[in-house]
């Protein structure tokens, strides 16, 4: 079978399946970025916005990828002066660490092994020096398949009085991600995961304390220009118009499911995925205390490589899943359940799953991964 993306079965660690509605906002004719269609749909999508984030703060949407949302928040928020306290357990862990080191010459980095949860204790004792001015954190590290409990270290850098500044890419309409109940200074969500709206576009949430720190950084993605421009509903640059009419469309889609829905049906795929992977005979990546919601992360077993499992799953059956990245490349597929996925999506995976184990004699009990998945479904 030859791969369909009209057709496929797509649960991939992001960018996720996009909702005919969104795709079809986007094929609108041209607009003018500045005129009153687009500042009306831009003010649109503020009003949607605290769907997401919540009543406090303000929003900038910029055109650009989760990274470019992530060098907007660390080139204009990481102190000039003053420690940065960075803390990395994945492969974005480690890109945050990167970006923070181009804008920071004094940056602590505290690193857990991948697949384990961030070095909680080590922070706080690194916090409480009193010299740390802001604290750097993933909260869900796809890499891995681990969402770090950021609540674990909240009142640790709330009492520090530092920025909390979070990747929150893969968390946010995916995960619960308490921003003001944290104390989280700026945290940023691409449109590509729990939104499921089309990459390309990266919101960076900002409370009143981190407008407050911001100082020029880079210059297109300098968030005090863009909150300026905010104010008359319009953007400093020209923006992916096409990519705002669909960010609008998943938030109309986001408001009717309800954050709270889509966080529960999330999180009960996600039990299934993992059920799922038990009763196969397979083993999580992470430490299964720290699962994430979002993407399950799974060993490949003895003898069964990407060739033999990820790429028959595509081949074979036109079914994606993803896999691993850096070090793991080869050595664990990711599955992706979040946004708009449901459970057809995970029966079909699975189901694909069990043949391939099957006809390599590595299935413990035909059906008991489909098994799982129903005993879940509501």
């Amino acid at each position: 079978m030859t791969f369909d993306p009209e057709t496929a079965t797509f649960l991939i660690a992001g960018p996720v399946r996009i909702h005919p509605r969104v795709l079809r906002a986007m094929s609108t004719p041209s607009l003018n970025h500045r005129g009153d269609y687009f500042h009306g749909l831009v003010a649109e999508i503020r009003q949607l916005l605290p769907i997401l984030f919540g009543p406090a703060g303000r929003t900038v949407i910029l055109s650009g990828s989760g990274t470019a949302g992530l060098e907007a928040m660390y080139a204009g928020l990481v102190p000039k002066e003053g420690r940065t306290l960075v803390l990395t357990n994945g492969n974005f862990g480690e890109r945050t660490d990167e970006i923070v080191r181009r804008y920071s010459t004094n940056v602590t980095t505290l690193t857990a092994p991948w697949g384990q949860h961030i070095p909680i204790d080590a922070a706080r004792a690194e916090l409480d020096k009193g010299d740390v001015h802001a604290v750097c954190v993933v909260h869900n590290e796809t890499s891995v398949g681990l969402a770090n409990d950021l609540s674990q270290l909240a009142p640790a850098v709330r009492k520090s009085g530092a920025l909390f500044l979070v990747d929150g890419i893969s968390a946010l309409a995916g995960i619960p991600v308490p921003v003001s109940d944290w104390g989280i200074d700026a945290v940023v969500a691409g449109s590509q995961k729990g939104l499921a709206a089309p990459a390309g576009l990266s919101l960076v949430h900002l409370s009143e304390r981190a407008m407050k720190a911001l100082h020029p950084g880079t210059f297109y993605l300098d968030l005090a220009s863009h909150l300026k421009s905010l104010d008359k509903n319009d953007t400093p640059w020209t923006p992916a118009v096409p990519l705002f009419l669909a960010l609008r469309e998943a938030l109309l889609v986001l408001q009717e499911e309800s954050l709270e829905g889509r966080l529960a049906r999330t999180h009960r795929l996600a039990t299934a995925s993992r059920d799922a992977v038990k009763a196969l005979g397979l083993e999580l990546f992470p430490d299964p205390r720290y699962a994430s919601d979002t993407v399950t992360a799974v060993r490949n077993p003895d003898g069964l490589d990407d060739a033999k499992l990820r790429k028959a799953l595509e081949r074979e059956y036109n079914v994606l899943v993803q896999g691993g990245q850096g070090a793991l490349a080869g050595k664990i597929f990711r599955i992706g359940h979040m946004g708009i996925a449901d459970w057809p999506d995970l029966l079909v995976t699975f189901a694909a799953l069990e043949r391939i184990l099957g006809k390599a004699g590595r299935l413990p009990r035909p059906g008991a991964a489909l098994s799982a998945i129903v005993a879940q479904m509501p």
